[in-house]
C-alpha cells in the first residue's frame, strides 16, 4: 500500500495557524510516530479515531498504552460511555475547540488518526447530516440480504448517482448510510456534503504513512495475535455487560469474539475471521486516505525502527522540519 509522494510544496494547505495530522491505515505505525512528533514539537495529541473515543475499549482499539498517554497527553481518548454515541460533527466541534486552545499557547497540534471522516470533516468542514435511523437501516439490510450483494448500491445508483460513483459497491456501511439520508427526506448525501464544505482557517500538514501490502498484512495478523494475548476475549466480555450502544458495538475485534461467545464460530475461526477484516478495513482506509489532498506520502516499507522513521519525516517534509527548526 504505497503512492507517490506529492510534491514537498503540496503539503501545506490554508494559510493560518499550522495543525499536524499523522493519517494511514490501521497498523502501519501511527501512534508511535505521532508521540515522537508531540514530544520533539512540546505539544498534545488528539485522536481520529472513531472508537478509542469509548472507555474499557482498549485492547480490541489499539489505544496508546498508560505510558504513552503520560509521555503526552492525548485528547478525545476515554471521554464516553460504550453506551454513548458519537459523530464526527461532535468530533469537529470539540478538536476545533482544543485546537485554537492549544493554538493560544502557542502549540502545534497533532492530530493522528484512521478515522478518514473525521480528519476529512476537520480539514474540509464536510457536513454531519442526519441522524441515524437504526429501524431503516436494519430494513435496508435486509433488504440486501434477500435480494442479494450489489442490491442496494444498484438502488443507490438511481437515487443518488454522484454518491454511488464515490462509494465501492462493497462498503454496505457507506451504501447504506448515504441511501438513508436519500430516502429521510432530505437532499441526498451529495447535494449536503458539496453545500457543508468549508475550508477551516488552519495551515494543514498532512504525513500519510504507507506500507508494501504484503507487509502491512503481516503487521495486521501480528498485531492481531498480540490482541488476543493481552486479553480482547475478556476485555469483550466485560464490554458486554456495560450494554454498549449500536456504534460501540461495530468496532472489529469485539463482533468477531461475540461470534464464539454466542458459539457461532470457533475462537480460531473468530480470530481468523478478525484479521481478514482488519486488513479490509485498512485497504478501505488506504483507499479513502489517497482521495485527500495536500498529503504527503512516505513509504516505510521494511523499516522497524520508529527513531530511523521520525528523522526519515524530518528529511523528507519540509513543513515538519521547519516548524522543528523554527
Amino acid at each position: 500500500m504505497t503512492t507517490n509522494p506529492e510534491r514537498p510544496g503540496s503539503v501545506l494547505s490554508g494559510q493560518d495557524k499550522p495543525v499536524v495530522i499523522v493519517a494511514g491505515p490501521t497498523g502501519v505505525g501511527k501512534t508511535s510516530l505521532s508521540i515522537l512528533l508531540a514530544r520533539a514539537l512540546d505539544t498534545e495529541i488528539i485522536s481520529a479515531d472513531s472508537m478509542q473515543i469509548y472507555c474499557g475499549m482498549d485492547i480490541g482499539t489499539s489505544k496508546p498504552s498508560d505510558s504513552e498517554l503520560k509521555e503526552v497527553r492525548h485528547h478525545l481518548i476515554n471521554i464516553l460511555s460504550p453506551a454513548g454515541s458519537f459523530s464526527a460533527g461532535m468530533f469537529k466541534k470539540m478538536a476545533t475547540e482544543i485546537i485554537g486552545g492549544l493554538h493560544s499557547r502557542s502549540m502545534t497540534p497533532v492530530v493522528v488518526g484512521g478515522t478518514g471522516l473525521y480528519i476529512k470533516t476537520l480539514t474540509t468542514g464536510l457536513f454531519e447530516g442526519p441522524e441515524a435511523d437504526w429501524t431503516l437501516r436494519e430494513k435496508l439490510l435486509e433488504e440486501e440480504r434477500s435480494s442479494g450483494e450489489g442490491h442496494l448500491y444498484e438502488r443507490l445508483k438511481q437515487i443518488d448517482p454522484v454518491s454511488a460513483g464515490k462509494i465501492s459497491r462493497k462498503d454496505t456501511r457507506r451504501v447504506v448510510r448515504a441511501l438513508e439520508v436519500a430516502l429521510s427526506g432530505s437532499k441526498p448525501i451529495s447535494e449536503l456534503q458539496h453545500l457543508s464544505t468549508v475550508p477551516q482557517p488552519y495551515s494543514f500538514i498532512k504525513i500519510g504513512l504507507s506500507r508494501e501490502r504484503k507487509e502491512l498484512y503481516r503487521l495486521i495478523e501480528q498485531r492481531v495475535d498480540v490482541m488476543m494475548e493481552k486479553g480482547l476475549l475478556r476485555e469483550t466480555e466485560k464490554l458486554l455487560k456495560t450494554k454498549p450502544g449500536r456504534t460501540a458495538l461495530q468496532a472489529l475485534g469485539y463482533k468477531e469474539m461475540q461470534l464464539y461467545m454466542n458459539g457461532i464460530t470457533s475462537l480460531e475461526e473468530s480470530v481468523r475471521l478478525l484479521k481478514k477484516r482488519t486488513k479490509m478495513y485498512a485497504k478501505r482506509q488506504f483507499t479513502w486516505f489517497k482521495k485527500e489532498r495536500h498529503i504527503r506520502w512516505i513509504d516505510i516499507t521494511g523499516m522497524t525502527d520508529m527513531e530511523k522513521i521520525f528523522k526519515k519525516i524530518i528529511n523528507d517534509v519540509a513543513p515538519i522540519r521547519k516548524l522543528l527548526t523554527g
